[in-house]
């Protein structure tokens, strides 16, 4: 039946256009009629091949997804959204670790040549999880483009893809911040500090993350390569995941990001704190409440319940 469906989708004008009305409907259907608990239940069910327990969540993916239901504060709106979270980062650690901000509006027709910076930057949307529009040059970009892109990210509410909350009241707006480089003109490496309870657990190192070749490596408090890998991909890709002959030197101010990430992450259950190290100056990236939805199997499987155990809810 898939076979045919397919067919009829791509071969004639009828199909195509009653399967894609059909599509949308799903979709709707979904994301938008079918309650949270049982949205989840279903994405959870797909991901892991096996029933979500919320009664008694035990793995670190079931208790994301219990987070998910039953952690909702105004704070996690702030949080999440990445304009307000500076004003909460500037009175838990300082200004000083945030990354230069240049223009903030919520119209994108105002994102105009004039009203950039000269020097490269980023544009993003605060209120979604998408990245940003790197402008390295604003003389050369097409901002008809730039402008219909953002428009579009305006309009969509991240809340309803994966029900996590903390999106679904924020007030979208456009921001415009300096574009972070390494003296070489590499994109710094990307270190999110995973805490539960309020103390750092996990520490996750996401390296050339804008190329092809990036790849996530996992390391302890102490710096020590950790066995498992939490990364969407498969058992049989296991290994291209986690490579095993790659490592990545201790950064220089890793005891300064665990002291900042525990304070920023006092006030929740679990939050991934995102650093950018510069050349030696650390800059925060971003709080996350549900890495990856609680959709994503830690590789090997009993490390889902081993780290899940450290989470108290």
């Amino acid at each position: 039946m898939r076979e045919i469906l397919k067919y009829l989708y791509h071969n004639t004008f009828l199909g195509h256009h009653i399967i894609h009305l059909l599509l949308r409907l799903n979709t709707f259907y979904l994301h938008r009629v079918l309650p949270e608990k049982v949205f989840l239940e279903r994405n959870f069910r797909k991901a892991f091949n096996r029933d979500l327990n919320l009664e008694n969540p035990e793995t670190l993916n079931e208790k994301i997804v219990w987070l998910k239901l039953n952690d909702r504060t105004p704070l996690h709106t702030q949080c999440a959204d990445k304009y307000a979270v500076r004003d909460y980062v500037e009175v838990k650690i300082g200004k000083e670790y945030l990354v230069p901000l240049f223009y903030m509006t919520k119209d994108p027709r105002d994102i105009t040549p004039d009203n950039l910076p000269n020097i490269p930057c980023i544009i993003k949307t605060n209120h979604d999880s998408s990245g940003g529009i790197f402008v390295e040059d604003k003389n050369n970009t097409n901002w008809l483009l730039v402008r219909k892109s953002l428009k579009k990210r305006l309009k969509h509410n991240y809340y309803y893809g994966k029900k996590e909350w903390q999106y679904k009241n924020i007030e979208p707006c456009i921001i415009v911040e300096k574009l972070l480089t390494n003296n070489d003109g590499k994109i710094p490496d990307d270190y999110k500090i995973h805490c539960f309870n309020g103390k750092v657990q996990m520490i996750q190192v996401d390296v050339d993350r804008h190329s092809d070749n990036r790849y996530r490596l996992w390391y302890n408090i102490k710096w020590k390569r950790e066995p498992y890998t939490w990364f969407r991909t498969n058992k049989e890709d296991y290994n291209k995941a986690k490579p095993k002959k790659i490592d990545v030197e201790k950064p220089k101010k890793l005891n300064k990001m665990v002291e900042l990430s525990e304070i920023l992450s006092e006030d929740f259950r679990y939050v991934r704190v995102d650093w950018y190290d510069v050349d030696g100056i650390l800059y925060f990236g971003e709080l996350t409440f549900h890495h990856d939805s609680g959709n994503t199997p830690i590789l090997p499987e009993e490390w889902d319940k081993k780290l899940g155990n450290k989470l108290v809810l």
